[in-house]
């Protein structure tokens, strides 16, 4: 009896496990590298702070280190865009400040530089979740 309840308790545990590192923000194939943002440049509450370097040449960094499905610019700013989130990478004291947030919330905050990115809003938007548009 008490065999049984341990393999079933080890069994709950590794499917646990399995099922949160699923689920995680890792960096999958295709999204933010938010595990090489978070090595390679240093954390500033909820984003990140590089010294000495121009945002275009912090995008190109994080662009070359994966691929974003499509990039713009604007007033010195620098847009990554990642399925459901997208990097911005904008100008900060004496080097550049990067931000990663979710694709509708950046698309709405800087929708005047990404004029042609998909609105989240419309129907036909196909980002990376569940919901309408797939």
């Amino acid at each position: 009896m008490k065999s049984a309840r341990l393999v079933r308790a080890a069994v709950a545990a590794v499917l646990a496990v399995a099922l949160l590192a699923a689920c995680s923000s890792d960096d999958g194939n295709d999204g933010v590298p938010r595990g090489w943002i978070r090595d390679k440049y240093t954390e500033s509450g909820a984003d990140w702070v590089v010294a000495g370097k121009s945002p275009t040449q912090v995008a190109d960094a994080i662009h070359g280190h994966r691929q974003a499905l499509d990039r713009a610019s604007g007033e010195s700013m620098q847009f990554l865009r990642y399925g459901d989130d997208m990097v911005t990478v904008s100008p900060y004291r004496s080097g550049s400040r990067i931000e990663i947030e979710d694709y509708r919330n950046g698309y709405h905050r800087h929708s005047r530089h990404l004029t042609y990115w998909p609105d989240p809003d419309s129907d036909s938007f196909r980002g990376g979740g569940p919901g309408e548009g797939k």
